[in-house]
């Protein structure tokens, strides 16, 4: 997948881990559900008669429109997975992500300050891992979500090394 107006041209993309849409798809049943259940309280409430206000099509279209939107982003999880990638080049990073709206980042590994990792419960069961990287600007601090273990280990140790060795050389 390659977006001529945004990527630079020859890099070869490595892609997160698919089992990183099992983690999405976990964050976006939590988000939806407990979102669907609270906005569908005040139907529930019209319907039993302890509320008057809101008009019963009200109540209705809400969490209706709420239950659509939220079954489109359900379907777009696993193609926004398959966008996530990253590039290791000789002076920095590139990191790119989205369908609708595309975003390329670059970060010269002389800019970075410290790699970080991080894993939440879902991805600690997957064997996956989210590795952050922190420059001095708060805007051009990055993350890449859903790498496996091993490949986040490796990558966070190959740019701290980078990153030293760039900023030594200033």
């Amino acid at each position: 997948m390659r977006t001529e107006a945004i990527d630079p041209p020859g890099i070869t993309w490595q892609r997160v881990s698919p089992k990183y849409v099992t983690v999405r798809l976990v964050e976006w049943a939590i988000g939806n559900l407990i979102t669907v259940i609270v906005l569908t309280l005040p139907l529930i409430f019209v319907l039993l008669g302890w509320w008057r206000w809101p008009p019963l099509w009200l109540a209705i279209t809400v969490p209706a429109v709420t239950l659509v939107l939220a079954i489109w982003r359900l379907l777009l999880i696993p193609r926004q997975v398959r966008a996530i990638g990253y590039a290791e080049r000789d002076d920095d990073l590139l990191i790119r992500g989205g369908i609708f709206f595309q975003r390329t980042m670059t970060v010269p590994y002389g800019r970075m300050q410290y790699v970080d990792i991080g894993v939440g419960p879902v991805e600690r069961g997957l064997g996956l891992c989210t590795l952050k990287l922190h420059t001095a600007s708060p805007g051009t601090n990055a993350t890449i979500a859903g790498l496996p273990a091993g490949e986040g280990t490796r990558l966070r140790e190959q740019l701290a090394a980078r990153g030293e060795a760039r900023l030594a050389g200033l």
